[in-house]
């Protein structure tokens, strides 16, 4: 009978994929063994496997120009990074490395954009989407960003009393662009983003306040939905509205000209992951490409600002297995040696669901357990996968220390977790180390954070 843990990943999955393999009953991540990893560095270890995000996004931006070229489309394509799925540097420097263009959505962005221009990273030709409901600093740096010469930054008109700002403070041409405040899905909590104007009331506001306006031109309509780029009747239907709403403006505005879709592409969550990239972005082309010409306008150039894709594919976490507890009857509780609050908060926040497996161990028979961490609060706890409502892990053996990794989890976690904070019952933040590749298939590791100290958490704290 084929009982190993081996057995059980092959027979439910398609396996090895792409960035998964097994040789010696031991787990490699991009051909990057993980055991190796551990006895240099230990666990818990977090992992940013920086070759991933140039690999997205050129494969966004050949979906997209390859839909464009299929369907004979007449604008361009601009990949913009939101950077508030990670503000690390070493994730924005490896993204700008590919003649993208950046989303923000709070003022501390632009002392991180300061530093990047000076170092060459990015432009003054550059895109500067301004997303979100602007404090006063976030207009202030937008106005300074405008006056020095970053004629691309255009901030997105979140309400209709933020263009006063702009009105008062930028001193040569603006270009801005309008959010539209689109309709969630029937499920949802509530009926109507938050954030941006409804539909009925844009071409108003653009014809009392905008379109006369000397020192403004409205170049870019933004259209975003909460639950993400679907293959859904919801989705294509507020698509449609959106580039209806576009063609009806551009009829009036000759100026406007770009049309930003927001983020949306999922990742991958699960070794049965799947989705039809190459359709959807030649489904969102084609369509917008069939309205525009029959409402006889040019077709807008393209934005997306994906977040996630970029980069939660490049993140892991490990752990070791502490040891297990037997709860009752039916229950096995594999301990972790660190909190999934502190380390993975979507878990416990938003009940997010990443790729799991064994990093070692794979010749062992396996369990069903639960994942347990360090933590006395009841929400730091694993359940289930995105596939199944249950965890299969090798048996634990205390003679022979089980490591487990969860995988895609390099977006938000550190800025949710509140890198190099407090962390919940004063739980260190792990380690991080950055892998890179060279040219002949070489990787490299390098320590980015030490694990937090006893010494920096007394400090935050006031000792």
């Amino acid at each position: 009978m084929k009982t190993h843990y081996k057995d059980l990943i092959e027979q439910t999955f398609e396996f090895p994929q792409d960035e998964f393999s097994v040789a010696e009953n031991e787990l490699s991540f991009h051909n990057i063994p993980l055991m190796d990893i551990i006895k240099q560095y230990g666990t818990p270890l977090k992992i940013t496997y920086l070759p991933k995000i140039t690999q997205q996004i050129q494969k966004a931006k050949r979906l997209f120009n390859v839909a464009i070229a299929k369907t004979d489309y007449n604008a361009d394509y601009n990949y913009c990074y939101c950077t508030k799925s990670s503000y690390f540097s070493f994730v924005l420097e490896e993204a700008l490395k590919n003649d993208i263009h950046i989303e923000t959505s709070s003022a501390f962005d632009f002392p991180i954009l300061e530093r990047l221009y000076d170092n060459g990273k990015i432009s003054s030709d550059s895109y500067i989407i301004c997303n979100g409901f602007k404090k006063p600093l976030y207009l202030q740096y937008i106005c300074e960003f405008i006056n020095s010469g970053f004629h691309n930054t255009i901030p997105i008109l979140d309400n209709k009393n933020e263009l006063e700002y702009y009105e008062k403070n930028v001193k040569v041409k603006c270009k801005l662009g309008i959010r539209i405040a689109s309709e969630e899905e029937p499920s949802f909590q509530f009926y109507t983003s938050r954030l941006g104007f409804r539909y009925n009331d844009i071409i108003d506001y653009y014809k009392e306040r905008i379109m006369d306006n000397p020192k403004m031109e409205l170049k870019m309509l933004h259209f975003f939905i909460n639950t993400g780029i679907k293959d859904t009747a919801y989705y294509w239907s507020e698509l449609n509205k959106a580039v209806n709403l576009y063609c009806d403006l551009k009829k009036i505005c000759p100026e406007l000209d770009s049309l930003n879709i927001g983020g949306g592409f999922p990742i991958k969550n699960s070794l049965v992951f799947d989705y039809d990239y190459e359709y959807m972005a030649e489904e969102i082309v084609s369509q917008i490409k069939r309205s525009c010409e029959q409402a006889g306008v040019p077709e807008p150039n393209l934005f997306t600002e994906f977040g996630s894709f970029t980069v939660a594919e490049s993140g892991a976490v490990l752990y070791s297995i502490l040891d297990q507890k037997k709860q009752n009857d039916r229950e096995l509780w594999d301990m972790i040696d660190s909190s999934f609050m502190t380390t993975l908060p979507d878990i416990w926040a938003m009940n997010q669901r990443f790729i799991l497996l064994a990093v070692n161990n794979w010749d062992q028979s396996y369990e069903r357990v639960f994942l347990g961490g360090l933590t006395c609060d009841s929400q730091d706890y694993y359940s289930e996968e995105a596939h199944v409502n249950a965890i299969f892990l090798p048996k634990y053996d205390s003679e022979n220390v089980l490591y487990i990794g969860f995988f895609h989890t390099g977006a938000y976690q550190e800025s949710l977790g509140g890198f190099g904070g407090i962390q919940h019952c004063l739980t260190p933040a792990p380690k991080h180390i950055i892998i890179t590749m060279d040219e002949n298939g070489d990787y490299a590791t390098k320590l980015f954070a030490k694990e937090q100290s006893a010494v920096s958490m007394l400090k935050n704290l006031g000792y």
